[in-house]
């Protein structure tokens, strides 16, 4: 029987066969698990018996990434040890030495330090293009992996993700998304065709601003090769982690319908102060709403520093997505080792402000970032 996104996001508990039926998977905090004999180790490598060594696999790892697999609608997943850990061995999955991979030119910093930094490093070939122009004609004969964001950080672009799939397909290329920012509340790229979804599960997925954590769903395959890379690299995730991050995804509904209501209400209220040179919002993600973070700009017309210090009870951060509204400064924190003329390509200015909204009252939300901004007008 079919479940709807709600109830599957609840239930993501498995069931399990111990002795003890608890309603929750317990915290197997352990670094391996015991064998009755030489035969029981066998056992394991003939994949009669689960479990070795935590950084080989563990049931609260396990868990979490069946969990988020079944919510992007995906035939497996794997939880690793942050964001970065997962795009770094899904993209290994698919590239080797001598490949080259085409990546959006508006990602996350983080991301574009390990493709421009690392990856290259492996012999990977790397470029850095606009998605919306400039993604055809960049594709060479050796290239096997087009990269993107659903919705982009900071600035909020949301991909046209048929379209990407489309062109994928048409030159035999994977495709890869980063899913962080849209969730599968709001988008489920695996089922619009995509190969790979990857989640920074430290945001939305754990949703309590307490664990860092990696989530890669998708393709039976391209997952097996992806855990290979994880355990050779020693990119697993904590067990206790992956229990946190397991209670967390059971309100990722109810938290992402606040999130984005509040998101929405604020876009508009700021869309109309006079410190505020531009709002950035998506204007359309799914019919489920556009999204939890709203981007501002003030370079013109406020001074930022006084911004920063009038925010009352709103922490500055250098992340996003718990439940309490957060502000970070891309061009300090994100975004600040991109190239300076990336930087202002891409309209990543000095006044650049995300806010990552929460799940307070929206009226308080409003009041003390207009407050903030009335104090900071120039």
């Amino acid at each position: 029987m079919g479940q709807g996104f709600d109830t599957k996001s609840v239930h993501v508990t498995m069931k399990r066969k111990e002795s003890v039926p608890t309603k929750v998977t317990p915290i197997h905090q352990t670094s391996a698990f015991t064998f009755e004999n030489l035969e029981d180790i066998e056992n394991f490598y003939k994949g009669e018996r689960e479990y070795l060594y935590t950084r080989v696999g563990n049931p609260n790892t396990d868990e979490l990434g069946h969990a988020v697999a079944k919510l992007e609608a995906a035939p497996a997943g794997i939880a690793s040890s942050s964001g970065l850990s997962a795009i770094m061995v899904g993209m290994l999955s698919i590239a080797k030495a001598g490949d080259h991979i085409i990546a959006s030119e508006d990602l996350y910093g983080g991301t574009y330090e390990l493709l421009a930094n690392e990856l290259t490093a492996f012999g990977i070939e790397v470029s850095f293009v606009s998605f919306e122009n400039d993604l055809e004609q960049n594709i060479r004969e050796n290239t096997v992996l087009l990269y993107t964001e659903s919705i982009t950080n900071p600035l909020l672009r949301v991909e046209n993700i048929e379209k990407v799939v489309e062109i994928a397909k048409k030159h035999n290329l994977k495709t890869m998304i980063d899913n962080t920012f849209a969730t599968p509340y709001l988008l489920q790229p695996y089922a619009m065709g995509v190969d790979l979804v990857v989640h920074s599960a430290t945001k939305y997925l754990g949703g309590h601003s307490d664990i860092t954590a990696g989530v890669l769903a998708g393709d039976e395959d391209l997952i097996a090769k992806a855990k290979t890379k994880m355990v050779n690299l020693g990119s697993n995730l904590s067990p206790f982690e992956a229990w946190l991050t397991v209670r967390g995804l059971k309100t990722l509904s109810v938290r992402m319908e606040r999130h984005v209501k509040n998101a929405a209400k604020l876009a508009d209220a700021l869309a109309e102060h006079p410190a505020v040179d531009k709002v950035y919002y998506p204007e359309f993600v799914s019919e489920k709403g556009n999204g939890a973070i709203v981007t501002i700009d003030i370079t013109n017309n406020a001074d930022i520093a006084t911004f920063f210090e009038s925010l009352d009870w709103i922490k500055i951060v250098a992340t996003l997505a718990g439940v309490e509204t957060t502000v970070s400064y891309p061009i300090g924190t994100s975004h600040r080792n991109l190239p300076e003329s990336s930087q202002q390509a891409l309209g990543i200015t000095k006044g650049l402000i995300r806010i990552s909204v929460g799940i307070e009252d929206a009226a308080d939300i409003i009041s003390t970032m207009k407050h903030a901004l009335d104090q900071s007008k120039k």
